[in-house]
């Protein structure tokens, strides 16, 4: 949340939207600074620039986190099994400010701490495309997001008709959600082959997907509200609101208040997932510095500096130095330079953590049989391969026939078929709903079964019928959008 208090009427005036982290190429700030190493760094020139390039890529951060879920399986499944399930559940506890004791597994501190990170960037994502990027305007996010209910609700009803009055019907979230890192991998390595309208539809898509997911999570994914522990999150998130208005800029006191909404959030039965979300959301979306107070800025700075240099005032000189710095950090966005700073760590550290913790389940025995006879186990197959692409397909026709939105330019109703396919690739969010909705293993193992079997189904069939669309619209260059 550390950031510069925006400037109404000024703040991000003239900057173009900033890049999507899940954009194929690293952030240009980034790359930008590598650049500038580069002509005098032999290692930033041949290997910084290269590997930065690379790691950016949706293909690379969703191969990591499916090589962190085969090694979790895998390990499950081994002669070393029990080592894998006492590690999961080694038992560790924080004191916090002597107020707070928390004692939790292993698998719980990932589930309710680490992965509070991941949600506060899905925070900083939804803000951004808020305000600045797909879902800003109700002409720009009615076919994502009429799309995404549609994606949502189908295979929430599908898992419903096969679970109510059973043991599993607390699972139906489940098969809502859908894994952006996978499902835009997939999309990377088809590449040229779709249209770039189509990719940018899959990511606003996942973005309202996931605030769906997130509602999910608070409301019914909540057993007891302790009502003072929430009192007083909602205080601190009013005194992060308030640094912000007096233009705190430090990222010290944000993060000492940040950690204690996590822990009343955390206290008072809410999913502490969602102090993560909220801080996002709190995050300043434009910048002090904006273009038409940027320029005027350091070009004074520069007048000064080369008075100063000229009069050999080196102190004066290095003043000015500190005051660029300043002006230069904050012409960038707290909540891109937060996802910039972030979106590394969480999609090569913390989600695969995340997979490691709870793709592991065990493949022997009876479990498999079971599953197959399970209802948890095929209202999740059934929800995320057949709900999700007849929900994102129907409502987004019922939006375009009745004139609230249109098709992107260039993209065809097969071709969001495709897409609605590869909205099946559930993973992340679905094992993490999987978590919360059963209390009992033996359904837990079950919708890991149906989470992992219906993502992989999902990302072959999706990636075939785009691929297969793609040739077809190759040998036809005069085609056109239905």
């Amino acid at each position: 949340m550390s950031g510069s208090h925006p400037q109404p009427g000024d703040a991000g005036r003239g900057h173009p939207p900033p890049a999507s982290q899940h954009s194929s190429g690293s952030n240009p700030r980034t790359r930008g600074k590598l650049e500038q190493r580069s002509e005098r760094s032999y290692v930033a020139r041949r290997v910084s620039l290269p590997i930065q390039s690379f790691i950016s890529t949706e293909v690379f951060s969703g191969a990591v986190l499916l090589l962190a879920a085969v090694v979790a399986i895998t390990w499950a499944n081994s002669p070393w099994d029990e080592s894998y399930s006492d590690l999961i559940h080694e038992t560790f506890e924080l004191k916090f400010f002597g107020v707070v004791h928390i004692e939790e597994d292993l698998q719980h501190w990932v589930n309710d701490g680490l992965m509070t990170l991941f949600f506060f960037v899905v925070g900083l994502e939804i803000k951004r495309e808020l305000f600045r990027g797909e879902l800003r305007g109700v002409d720009k996010a009615a076919l994502p997001g009429l799309a995404a209910v549609g994606g949502m609700l189908a295979p929430a009803l599908i898992y419903t008709a096969l679970n109510a009055g059973g043991a599993g019907e607390a699972g139906w979230g489940i098969p809502m959600a859908t894994d952006i890192a996978f499902a835009l991998g997939i999309l990377a390595v088809i590449g040229s082959r779709i249209p770039p309208q189509l990719r940018i539809f899959l990511l606003a898509l996942a973005i309202a997907d996931d605030i769906g997911a997130i509602l999910v999570i608070a409301v019914f994914y909540t057993d007891q509200i302790a009502l003072d522990s929430l009192a007083v999150a909602a205080l601190l998130l009013a005194l992060i609101y308030a640094m912000n208005r007096l233009g705190v800029q430090d990222t010290l006191p944000y993060l000492l208040v940040g950690l204690c909404v996590w822990a009343a959030v955390f206290e008072s039965g809410v999913h502490a997932t969602i102090a993560g979300v909220a801080l996002g959301l709190m995050t300043p979306v434009h910048p002090y510095y904006g273009r038409g107070k940027f320029l005027p800025t350091i070009s004074e700075l520069l007048d000064r500096f080369r008075h100063a240099r000229q009069e050999d005032d080196t102190e004066m000189a290095e003043q000015i130095f500190g005051q660029m710095e300043d002006v230069i950090e904050g012409s960038e966005a707290p909540v891109d330079r937060l996802e910039r700073t972030l979106h590394p760590f969480t999609s090569f550290v913390v989600v695969p953590l995340f997979a490691l913790a709870n793709a592991g389940v065990p493949l022997h025995g009876d479990i498999i049989s079971d599953s197959l006879h399970s209802s948890v186990t095929l209202g999740i197959i059934i929800g995320l391969l057949v709900g999700k692409p007849i929900g994102i397909l129907l409502a987004s026709w019922l939006a375009v026939r009745t004139g609230i939105a249109r098709l992107p330019h260039n993209v065809t109703w097969p071709q969001m078929l495709g897409v609605g396919i590869l909205a099946g690739v559930g993973f992340t969010v679905s094992l993490f709903i999987n978590e919360l909705a059963f209390s009992s293993q033996e359904p837990i193992d079950q919708g890991k079964i149906g989470i992992l079997a219906a993502s992989v189904a999902a990302g072959v069939l999706g990636m075939t019928t785009l691929l297969a669309i793609g040739r077809r619209a190759a040998l036809q260059p005069g085609a056109h959008r239905d």
